[in-house]
């Protein structure tokens, strides 16, 4: 028998910070190339986890 995962073990929903991709090459001072790199992979919103293992300097 297969139990559910208890809450404490589950991702906490409004946890996880949405960027705008052009705010975010802005905040960490990234050249537009890098931003236009990071908008064609992840798109022009994405997950500040996302953006931050993605993001080369």
């Amino acid at each position: 028998m297969q139990y559910p995962m208890p809450p404490d073990k589950i991702g906490r929903p409004g946890k996880e910070k949405i960027w705008y991709v052009s705010e975010f090459a802005q905040r960490f001072r990234l050249d537009k190339v890098e931003e236009n790199r990071l908008r064609k992979l992840l798109g022009p919103i994405a997950k500040e986890i996302d953006l931050l293992r993605n993001a080369g300097r």
